[in-house]
């Protein structure tokens, strides 16, 4: 039997997972869990050699696991494209697919490798555009897609004048708009495909606070040290106030494999920083307008170009 901050997950056997930033942290943990469940996993990392070491990690711990890794750099299309191209040349249809990637709060303002602002770039159309290349898969497997959102979503909005913040950049309200905009995305994929008779259910997900890497050192994007966050949240996880990393992957796992799980849920912690996962009672306000989600996936196609639309 699970803890009571465990959860019971569903035989996935001769099912395939995608889980995006499954190289370290939470995105390990999710794809141990599936790998364990049964599920045959694709981890699309940037870094081969760390996804491989992810990989076998894995393998050690769910040794009948078939796990593989695949290139993917979300900060590029051409890359996002290249995987699109690869999965469906395979043509298996993705029965999860869990959108976890991401990055936070660059110290100085970066854009992607196609012009657009670092964290919204990655973090939002970096998975729109590989959902919506994926959905001849997705459509296919009836599968289910759950999008990671983050507790900077709760407050904020979408800087419709300047998506991308080209004037007055302040790096936690880009954070949080990046955030914001995974769930609207997550939001207007489940209403469209109920409208269109797609079979694609499409949750959100967010992992409360936990002592992960996306505050950690990341030389690559000018952090050359943790930051103080991280250490405090070390602080708080070792007192219980916030979780661990195995914990916070929980409300993700949930929406993803829970047979009572459907579209247009949020789950997530149930003290909101850390917890048993729980379906929330509510959307934050930033997350409630489908008039926004709508807005946004119009604009999120004219950005990411005609090859990624739906």
């Amino acid at each position: 039997m699970p803890s009571p901050t465990d959860i019971s997950i569903p035989d996935l056997t001769g099912k395939l997972a995608v889980v995006t930033g499954a190289s370290d942290g939470i995105g390990q943990v999710i794809a141990t869990r599936l790998a364990q469940a049964g599920a045959d996993v694709v981890m699309p990392v940037r870094s081969a050699a760390k996804g491989e070491s992810a990989a076998a990690r894995i393998r050690a711990q769910a040794p009948k696991a078939k796990v593989t890794t695949a290139g993917l750099d979300l900060s590029s299309l051409d890359s996002v494209a290249a995987l699109v191209d690869q999965l469906n040349a395979e043509g298996r249809p993705i029965d999860i697919l869990i959108n976890n990637a991401g990055v936070m709060t660059p110290p100085s303002r970066q854009e992607t490798k196609d012009g657009f602002e670092l964290q919204f770039g990655t973090n939002h159309l970096g998975h729109f555009a590989l959902t919506l290349g994926l959905l001849p898969l997705l459509k296919a497997a009836r599968a289910r897609v759950t999008h990671q959102t983050s507790i900077a979503a709760r407050s904020g909005e979408i800087n419709w004048a300047d998506l991308n913040w080209r004037d007055s950049y302040t790096a936690m309200k880009a954070y949080s708009q990046s955030k914001i905009a995974v769930a609207l995305f997550a939001r207007e994929l489940d209403d469209r495909s109920r409208a269109g008779g797609w079979g694609i259910s499409s949750n959100l997900s967010h992992p409360g606070v936990s002592p992960t890497n996306l505050l950690a050192a990341q030389p690559g994007m000018g952090r050359q040290r943790d930051t103080g966050g991280r250490r405090l949240i070390r602080v708080l996880s070792r007192l219980g106030i916030a979780g661990s990393v195995a914990s916070a992957a929980l409300p993700a796992v949930m929406a993803a494999t829970d047979p009572a799980a459907h579209g247009d849920q949020f789950y997530g912690p149930k003290r909101t920083m850390a917890g048993p996962p729980v379906v929330l009672g509510q959307l934050w306000a930033p997350m409630r307008s489908l008039d926004d989600a709508h807005r946004l996936w119009q604009e999120s196609e004219r950005l990411v170009g005609v090859r990624f639309a739906a």
